[in-house]
C-alpha cells in the first residue's frame, strides 16, 4: 500500500524548507527615530515593526548585505556603519556596539545568533550614517577607543508637550555635558548661550525613571553608557512654569506613560461609544467622576455612577462601581486579566452614596379593575420591610376601594413562587432575575371560609416541536379563590369575568389541572377544589389551573378589547419613582 502525500503538504514543507534558508533583517536608521519619536512612539528609540526590513539568505555575507542596503536607500557601502541592538536589564531596547571588520565578512546568519540569542528569525540594525552640510554621506568617523559613547538625544518644548528626537553624538567618557551644551544648543536652533537642563531617559517599565544628569559630572560618573538617551530642554528657573502642566521631561515622560484615552457610554445604551476623555491611569475615583461631571455640565460629581465593562461578554458588569469602591482608573478598566477602555456612566436624581443606603426594588402594580401596570421604582432604607413598600405604593395608587389591602407577589417565567409576608426585609430580596407585582387583596380572600381555598391560574401552550409536547407557560398569572362545591362552568364563569375575555375566543380554551408539568383535562361537570388535595408537593407552583389557549390568541383578545372599547392602550405601563 503506497501513501499519498497531498499537494498542499507538500508545498508547506517546501515553503517551511525555503524559509529556514532566509533571515529577516530590519534596519532602523536616524529618519525612522525621526518619524517615530514624539508620533508614534515616546520612549526608547523606534519600533522596530515600522522600519524598512530585508529578507536575506543566512549565507549571504553582511558586505554583500550592505550591497542591498546601498540599492534600497542610496547610500554607499562605505559610509555605511552598522550597531546591533541589545535588550539591557531594565527591559529597553538600545543600539549596544557596532560591528567589528571581521563580523562584517561573516555571513548574515551567524550574526542573528550572535545578536539575539531569543529570536533567530530576525536581526535587528542601527545604521550610522554621518552627513555632511550639503547632507552628502562622510565616512563614520568610527569609534576608536571604549572611551567614546554614542548618545541619542530628544528635544522636549514644555509650552507645546511635544519631543522630538533631535540627533546623536559620540562624546569622550570623561568628558562633561557641560562641554556639548553647544552643540546641543545648535541641535535644537537655540542661541549658543541659551540655558538647558539636561535628563537621562532610564526606563518606562513598570514606572517611568527619568533622572536630571548634572553638567558637571563627567559621563562616566553618571553611569552614561552606549545607546543611552539624553532628554534636554529650554531652562524654565528664568521663566516660571505656570503656564506649564509638565514643566520638565520626568513630569511630561510620566503623563504620556499614564495617560488613557478612556470611552465613555450612557448605561442605557451600552453598545454606543458617547465620548472620549484623555485621563490618567493613576486618576483616583473623585478626579475620574470630577472629569466626568466637568464634561457633563454637572454640578455635583457625586450624583455620577460608573460601571465596568466586562471584556468577555462586551456588556456592562452586573453591578456598578461603589462610591469610592476602586482606588486607581486602572481598576475600573481591569476584568481579570483583560484590560478594557470603556466606562459606562449614570446620572443619579440624588449623590451615590446617599443610594447605596437605600434598597431599588422594581414593583409592578396590576390595577384591580384596569388591565394597566405602572412600574414603580421604589427606593427604601435596607432595614426596611416589604409592608413599608406597599405602605408607600399605597399613597400613589387609585385603589379600587378605600379599605383596600395590597400583597407583593415574586413572579418568575410566568408562575407566582412566593407571596411575600410583609415583615420581609428588603435587604433580602433580589428583583433582578424575577419580577416583583404589587396587587389589591380582593374582597373574598380577606373573608376566606374554612372550604374554599387559594389556587394558582396559569396561561399555557404545549410546545409541539419537542419529541414530547411539553407545557409553555405565558402571560400574567393570578390567584383565585376556589369553593368547595364549585364545578368548573362556574369558575369558568368568573375568570372570563376577571379576564374580560369574549365569549367566541373564550369557548375555544381548554382547562386543566396541572401537577408537576402534567396537564388532566377537567370537564365542565368537574368539581375543582377536588383536584388540589394533595399536600406532598414542592410549592404552589407544581399544581395549578391551566388555561390552554395560543399566546396570539392572547394578543388578539387584546386587540378585539381595545376595539369594542376604544382603549388606546389596554396594557399601558407607566414608570414612576418612590423614596422614602
Amino acid at each position: 500500500m503506497s501513501l499519498i502525500t497531498p499537494p498542499t503538504m507538500k508545498i508547506d514543507v517546501r515553503v517551511k524548507k525555503q524559509a529556514c534558508l532566509y533571515t529577516i533583517i530590519k534596519v532602523a536608521r536616524d529618519e525612522d527615530l525621526g518619524e517615530q519619536i514624539g508620533k508614534d512612539i515616546y520612549f526608547d528609540l523606534v519600533d522596530h515593526d515600522k522600519v524598512r526590513s530585508f529578507r536575506i539568505q543566512k549565507q549571504m555575507s553582511f558586505s554583500q548585505f550592505k550591497e542591498e542596503v546601498a540599492k534600497a536607500f542610496g547610500i554607499p557601502v562605505q559610509f555605511q556603519r552598522y550597531w546591533l541592538w541589545a535588550k539591557r536589564q531594565n527591559h529597553t531596547y538600545r543600539p549596544n556596539r557596532a560591528l567589528t571588520a571581521l563580523e562584517e565578512i561573516r555571513p548574515v546568519g551567524e550574526l542573528r545568533e550572535v545578536s539575539n540569542k531569543l529570536n533567530n528569525d530576525e536581526l535587528k540594525l542601527f545604521l550610522e550614517v554621518e552627513l555632511c552640510l550639503d547632507l552628502r554621506p562622510l565616512y563614520p568617523p568610527g569609534k576608536t577607543t571604549r572611551e567614546e559613547i554614542l548618545l541619542f538625544l530628544k528635544l522636549y518644548d514644555p509650552l507645546k508637550e511635544r519631543i522630538r528626537y533631535v540627533g546623536r553624538l559620540f562624546v569622550k567618557g570623561s568628558g562633561k555635558p557641560l562641554e556639548i551644551l553647544a552643540k546641543l544648543n545648535e541641535l535644537a536652533g537655540f542661541s549658543s548661550d541659551e540655558e538647558i537642563e539636561l535628563f537621562e531617559e532610564i526606563k518606562f517599565e513598570p514606572n517611568v525613571m527619568c533622572e536630571h544628569i548634572d553638567k558637571n559630572l563627567s559621563f562616566r560618573r553618571s553611569q552614561l553608557e552606549d545607546g543611552d538617551i539624553i532628554c534636554f530642554q529650554k531652562s524654565l528657573r528664568k521663566q516660571g512654569n505656570e503656564q506649564c502642566r509638565f514643566p520638565e521631561v520626568p513630569s511630561f515622560l510620566e503623563y504620556v506613560h499614564n495617560r488613557q484615552v478612556v470611552r465613555f457610554r450612557s448605561l442605557e445604551k451600552p453598545k454606543e461609544d458617547e465620548f472620549t476623555l484623555e485621563l490618567s491611569k493613576l486618576n483616583n475615583y473623585d478626579e475620574v467622576v470630577e472629569c466626568l461631571a466637568r464634561h457633563l455640565l454637572l454640578d455635583d460629581p457625586s450624583k455620577v455612577r460608573l460601571t465596568s465593562h466586562n471584556c468577555y461578554s462586551q456588556q456592562p458588569k452586573p453591578q456598578p462601581i461603589r462610591y469610592r469602591g476602586v482606588d486607581r482608573l486602572t481598576e475600573m478598566l481591569s476584568h481579570y486579566n483583560q484590560r478594557s477602555d470603556i466606562l459606562y456612566y449614570e446620572v443619579l436624581d440624588i449623590p451615590l452614596l446617599e443610594l447605596q443606603d437605600l434598597k431599588t426594588l422594581q414593583v409592578n402594580f396590576n390595577h384591580a379593575d384596569k388591565d394597566q401596570v405602572t412600574i414603580y421604582t421604589v427606593r427604601s432604607p435596607k432595614q426596611s420591610t416589604l409592608g413599608d413598600v406597599l405602605n408607600a405604593v399605597k399613597t400613589e395608587v387609585e385603589l379600587s376601594r378605600s379599605d383596600a389591602e395590597l400583597r407583593l407577589l415574586e413572579i418568575f417565567y410566568h408562575k407566582i413562587y412566593k407571596i411575600f409576608p410583609l415583615d420581609e426585609k428588603i435587604e433580602n430580596i433580589n428583583d433582578k432575575y424575577c419580577t416583583l407585582r404589587a396587587e389589591e387583596i380582593p374582597e373574598e380572600e380577606e373573608n376566606l371560609d374554612p372550604h374554599s381555598r387559594l389556587i394558582h391560574v396559569y396561561h399555557f401552550m404545549k410546545d409541539t416541536t419537542q419529541n414530547q409536547a411539553q407545557i409553555q407557560n405565558f402571560g400574567e398569572p393570578f390567584l383565585l379563590v376556589i369553593h368547595e362545591h364549585e364545578t368548573l362552568t362556574e369558575v369558568k364563569a368568573r375568570i372570563q369575568k376577571k379576564l374580560l375575555v369574549p365569549h367566541e375566543k373564550f369557548s375555544e380554551w381548554k382547562f386543566a389541572f396541572v401537577s408537576l408539568g402534567r396537564p388532566h383535562y377537567l370537564q365542565d361537570t368537574d368539581i375543582v377544589a377536588s383536584c388540589f388535595q394533595r399536600k406532598d408537593v414542592y410549592g404552589a407552583w407544581e399544581q395549578y389551573l391551566g388555561l390552554e389557549h395560543t399566546d396570539n390568541a392572547a394578543n388578539q383578545v387584546i386587540d378585539s378589547y381595545q376595539e369594542q372599547n376604544g382603549v388606546a392602550d389596554l396594557l399601558a405601563k407607566e414608570q414612576l419613582e418612590i423614596t422614602f
